[in-house]
């Protein structure tokens, strides 16, 4: 390990101890056995050592900024800190944000990961795909921006470019891509009768109003004749978890869905209302690793209350509730406090879903290893889909077998 390294790890513990010491200071006293209390002579040991033995005079202020970064980042991908500066420019930048990319962006690897893109958006067009990882954003490394930033960055007047370089499996070098934003519009709920009477809804998206469109099309499928439903959320990574529980409930006469609990925040479960159940058929639901948020909530959901199979790969993992903190230099502090869980007490942001009936996406296998120089690039047309799928065969296979 370097010097320089070396000190920087030193500077970073020095800064972590500010972190505590202002913490300790607004008023929350924790007994002297808490363990990042005993820790206080080694940090001061520790600064000390910087302050005589370093090879120069460190930049505190940059150190700390990078070490409060790296502290919230630790915690979970939603929680981050921003400096007086990016939090102001964060602010300005959202007011005057009218388009997007559409693609869900997360934080991976400590970089910025590609959840899920939406059909027919800005993002698809350019060739971008899920599970591709954005190295930096106009030529700055996302690992340097916490997950509101990027996501504010994508975001932007209609019309603008976005430069983003892109990581890709089976790509030696990151990807110069360019994508022009635009007003990004979520594609409608679409249904169709599959043979054996399987009514097939497909569902990009749980926005606000979907889960009316949801209910409008197994309502009319079962007019139709549909004695089963196979229930697609295949990336649907978009949406608010209360639309989520709802979507839920048009399947569940009683049990519980979901529900939220945090350190000071107190259980607050939603249970399912018989009178917004609208099916009693039997159901599947159609996950990958694409599949997130208000949509694992669907599936777990289902799943833990025995009411249809989840079929497909383990989903992405996301559901908390973040608090906004100001901080007195103009900052910001921005916390995740409460975790949704499945039924069963699992939170779903720590273990995702995990398919009874286990298949793997075989989009990705539909470039192999030996066909990397003929694989199209990210500014191009997106590869061509595989042309069997797997998991909704499996799914099929699956309602088949379950009595009417």
């Amino acid at each position: 390990m370097s010097m320089k390294t070396k000190a920087a790890i030193l500077v970073t513990s020095f800064a972590v101890l500010l972190f505590v010491v202002v913490g300790s200071m607004g008023g929350v006293h924790a007994s002297s056995n808490d363990g990042s209390y005993r820790q206080l002579q080694v940090y001061s040991e520790v600064l000390s050592r910087v302050r005589s033995e370093y090879v120069e005079e460190p930049n505190i202020p940059k150190v700390t900024d990078g070490a409060l970064h790296g502290l919230l980042e630790s915690l979970d991908s939603n929680s981050s800190y921003m400096s007086a500066d990016a939090y102001k420019a964060f602010k300005t930048h959202k007011a005057e944000s009218k388009g997007g990319i559409g693609a869900v962006v997360s934080k991976r690897f400590g970089y910025a990961a590609v959840v899920a893109v939406l059909p027919g958006s800005p993002a698809e067009k350019a060739g971008i795909e899920q599970t591709d990882i954005f190295e930096s954003i106009e030529g700055q490394s996302t690992r340097e921006m916490s997950l509101p930033e990027i996501r504010n960055l994508l975001a932007g007047a209609p019309g603008s470019t976005l430069n983003v370089a892109v990581v890709r499996a089976r790509k030696a070098e990151p990807q110069k891509v360019s994508i022009t934003r635009d007003v990004v519009s979520i594609p409608p709920v679409t249904d169709k009768m599959m043979d054996d009477g399987i009514g097939y809804v497909k569902v990009e998206a749980l926005t606000k109003g979907k889960t009316q469109e949801i209910a409008a099309k197994i309502k009319a499928l079962e007019k139709s004749g549909a004695k089963k439903i196979l229930l697609d959320v295949r990336n649907c990574a978009e949406g608010d978890e209360s639309e989520g529980v709802a979507a839920a409930n048009l399947f569940l006469n009683h049990g519980t869905i979901t529900y939220l609990q945090g350190q000071k925040f107190p259980r607050e479960a939603f249970n399912a209302d018989p009178s917004k159940a609208i099916t009693s058929l039997p159901v599947a639901v159609l996950v990958n690793r694409g599949t997130s948020g208000p949509a694992e909530i669907v599936a777990a959901a289902l799943l833990e209350n025995a009411r249809g199979d989840v079929v497909g790969d383990k989903t992405f993992g996301d559901g908390s509730v973040q608090k906004t903190i100001d901080l007195p230099d103009g900052g910001a502090l921005i916390l995740s406090v409460a975790k949704y869980y499945s039924p069963g007490g699992k939170a779903i942001q720590d273990t995702a879903i995990t398919p009874n009936v286990l298949v793997a996406d075989n989009a990705d296998e539909s470039v192999g290893p030996d066909d990397e120089d003929n694989a199209a690039t990210p500014d191009q047309e997106a590869k061509p889909k595989p042309t069997v799928d797997d998991q909704l065969n499996k799914a099929v296979e699956v309602l088949k077998s379950r009595a009417s």
